[in-house]
């Protein structure tokens, strides 16, 4: 798994390709009904296209996470990425920052 625990409360992922990324979610719920993980960082830096099944599973996370008042964002989306959240309607849905460095630093100012 490429899931680092960054602190005690965080967790970054580096999400694989299809057809790994299903699997690689479903670790990540698996982490945060064990853990009192408080966010979660995908990146997106090595994706190249996400199947309605992994967008399903992202959506799950996310109502996963805003149902334990917990934080999930998004680095390294690739425009065409953006692009399909843009057309399925969901680009309000994932906070989408441009790196990993931007993240943990939204992480760290907001909480």
């Amino acid at each position: 798994m490429a899931i680092q625990h960054w602190s005690d409360n965080i967790i970054v992922v580096d999400l694989p390709r299809e057809p790994e990324m299903s699997e690689e979610l479903n670790g990540v719920a698996g982490i945060l009904c064990e853990r009192d993980v408080r966010s979660v960082i995908i990146d997106f830096s090595d994706v190249d296209i996400v199947t309605s099944s992994s967008l399903s599973k992202l959506l799950e996370l996310r109502n996963l996470m805003a149902d334990w008042g917990r934080r999930l964002v998004f680095c390294g989306v690739a425009v065409a990425i953006k692009g399909v959240f843009a057309v399925a309607g969901l680009e309000k849905e994932f906070e989408l920052v441009d790196d990993r460095f931007s993240a943990l630093t939204t992480i760290e100012m907001v909480g």
